[in-house]
């Protein structure tokens, strides 16, 4: 059967996350709809593969999905038969076929999340509330320092949340960037790594913010990379709507 690729673009705020979840059916999912309106497309059952495993209320640019079909379905405009039945908060953004060894999550070199705050304390944008975490004002030249610490190969047990086994939780963080948002009051924040462990980016964003309200100090961040274990160190998590997947990168790969 072929394999198809598809670049997904996604309003998170109504959707339980990514993935559909075992004995809750009655729960909106990004993966079921994207197989229901797959699985009418093609006459037959399509599972869907996602490149990450978005939370509730999370956001995407760049999901990836792989999925094989069959072959009388393979010249199928599939950007446009797929956006005829979606919903307007979710798009495909391209489609391609690929090789059958090509695989949405275990292809994948790289991941980018973003993930943006609103620094105004007094209030948020209308416009912006789902999609920012109002933190009010936070010191940034702190926040640059603690992000130069969670930068490189670490063990990342302290940041990732219960609920999915993992052979290791070490991973490479490439980069932690920083830009301008939308607006005045917003700032956007970037992680790249190789892999990311359950709710890791939430974790890390939330205990800069920690870092950026004075609560914890840059030099922190090495005590809690340390303690390798979640519940060792009491810091918050970030809420999910300002965390948006932007890209998956398959460098080397055949797609």
């Amino acid at each position: 059967m072929p394999r198809l690729r598809l670049d997904i673009a996604y309003e998170g705020t109504a959707y339980c996350g990514w993935q559909i979840q075992a004995g809750r059916a009655d729960q909106p999912t990004i993966q079921g709809l994207v197989e229901s309106v797959m699985t009418r497309v093609c006459g037959c059952p399509v599972r869907a593969f996602g490149s990450g495993r978005t939370d509730s209320g999370v956001h995407a640019l760049g999901q990836v999905a792989h999925m094989d079909i069959p072959a009388d379905k393979a010249g199928v405009d599939w950007m446009r038969a797929c956006n005829a039945l979606l919903p307007d908060d979710v798009a495909v953004t391209a489609a391609a076929l690929v090789p059958d060894d090509f695989h949405a999550r275990y292809s994948a070199t790289s991941k980018t999340y973003a993930y943006s705050l609103w620094l105004n304390g007094r209030y948020v944008l209308p416009q912006r509330r789902c999609y920012v975490w109002k933190t009010g004002p936070l010191d940034m030249a702190a926040m640059d320092e603690a992000a130069k610490r969670l930068t490189g190969e670490h063990d990342f047990a302290s940041f990732q949340n219960t609920g999915t086994p993992v052979k290791s939780t070490v991973r490479t963080v490439t980069e932690i960037t920083r830009s301008a948002g939308a607006f005045a009051d917003e700032v956007v924040w970037r992680f790249s790594a190789d892999g990311f462990l359950k709710q890791m980016v939430r974790n890390l964003m939330g205990l800069m913010v920690e870092v950026g309200r004075g609560r914890f100090a840059p030099q922190d961040v090495d005590r809690v990379l340390a303690a390798a274990e979640r519940s060792a160190v009491r810091y918050v998590t970030a809420p999910p709507q300002g965390l948006c997947m932007e890209h998956v990168d398959y460098a080397g790969a055949d797609v």
